[in-house]
């Protein structure tokens, strides 16, 4: 009697499972998100020269006297962090409501800070001036702002919620530094091709310095705060009661795809 197995069966899908968007945990993630990237667009419009009493480089047409920045270098890597969580908890449907949300409310914060800047000054107030520099919308600013928000979060959502329907849960530092390489550099090419010249920056060299900094430095936080992500994902995967349930369910056709 002579046995043998289908080599030619197809390969088992790898199981992808997600939380259900109205656990306990997701809208205070969602708060969350929304509130970095308002004070990051805030925070952003000042234009910042790191480290420029020491660090000068000559690299062909690149030259790199200090570290251009902005003001929100030191909080705007954590979006990405917290995009790449609900990704990979909740999954794309989840964080596209999220950056709806937040796409709604920096509209409405341009709009207030707009309308507050129009309103006559009353005789006593003496920061009108000051207020209207620091507050004052740019269209420049919001344009680059929310076109660099929507497409690189949205490409960093999506890419991770498509490996993981490849690997299933293995394999999570891959998804992590795959979909941040990708929407962080979108991002951070698309404000700062837009936003550079309002912020002050005239010469190539400064917008290659802006642009490729920011693009590593927001990079090397994700990488530094991987092992963190991770223990928020683990403990958040075990914390949904929904997440648990449908890893045991062992259902194979739960997806969640664009």
């Amino acid at each position: 009697m002579t046995s043998w197995t289908n080599n030619n069966a197809a390969p088992t899908k790898p199981r992808v499972v997600f939380a259900d968007a109205s656990g306990r945990y997701y809208p205070m993630l969602m708060a969350l998100f929304v509130g970095v990237m308002l004070i990051s667009n805030i925070t952003g419009t000042k234009g910042v020269v790191l480290f420029d009493n020491w660090l000068h480089l000559d690299f062909g047409p690149f030259h790199l006297n200090g570290l251009v920045t902005d003001g929100a270098f030191y909080l705007f890597p954590l979006a990405y962090v917290l995009g790449d969580v609900i990704s990979e908890v909740y999954g794309f449907r989840a964080m596209r409501r999220t950056i709806f949300a937040g796409f709604a409310v920096l509209l409405l914060a341009s709009l207030c800070f707009w309308l507050t800047i129009e309103l006559p000054a009353a005789d006593f107030y003496e920061g009108q001036e000051a207020f209207r520099t620091v507050a004052g919308v740019v269209p420049q600013f919001l344009l680059a702002g929310l076109a660099g928000y929507m497409v690189g979060e949205f490409l960093n959502s999506y890419v991770l919620v498509k490996m993981k329907e490849r690997a299933g849960e293995r394999r999570l530092w891959a998804r992590l530094i795959s979909s941040t390489v990708v929407g962080e550099f979108a991002d951070t090419l698309i404000f700062c091709s837009i936003a550079a010249t309002a912020l002050g920056i005239s010469t190539w060299s400064d917008f290659w310095n802006y642009t490729i900094i920011g693009f590593v430095w927001k990079t090397l936080v994700e990488l530094m705060v991987m092992p963190l992500t991770y223990r928020v994902v683990s403990w958040l995967k075990r914390a949904e009661p929904s997440y648990q349930r449908a890893l045991r369910a062992g259902n194979d056709s739960v997806t969640d795809v664009p």
